[in-house]
């Protein structure tokens, strides 16, 4: 082998194309509603957990109707994980204190173990979109 080693690459599955289209859909805000929240929450979450996501949700809007909201569209396992953690972060605002923020911690573990259920959500709007 030289310097170089080339691999032939895998091609990229019809899925995983609709998938990131999706996302670019989303980062250009274009993306209807149920969706579009769903993949900010699921954003959110995977990348700084549910305090972080609630401490957002409060710069831009109302945190208890956008916890309704999404709740609404979430599989049941994954709605309640949400209320859950919505109610610890409630406690939090008006007294930090460590048991309250591993109670959160606890419902970002149980996102990581659901989430699943919302890439299937969120993989079936993909689905129907037309990548050019």
């Amino acid at each position: 082998m030289g310097l170089f080693s080339f691999k032939k690459k895998e091609p990229v599955s019809e899925e995983q194309k609709k998938w990131d289209f999706a996302w670019e859909m989303w980062r250009l805000e274009e993306v209807p509603a149920p969706y579009n929240i769903l993949m900010t929450y699921y954003k959110e979450i995977k990348k700084e957990g549910h305090t972080r996501f609630f401490i957002n949700i409060a710069f831009c809007g109302e945190v208890e109707k956008a916890v309704e909201k999404i709740g609404n569209e979430l599989p049941d396992v994954l709605r309640e994980n949400l209320k859950t953690a919505y109610s610890h972060y409630v406690i939090l605002v008006n007294e930090e204190n460590e048991e309250t923020e591993k109670k959160i911690e606890e419902c970002d573990t149980v996102f990581d173990e659901n989430e699943k259920l919302l890439v299937d959500i969120i993989q079936g709007y993909a689905n129907t979109l037309e990548v050019y």
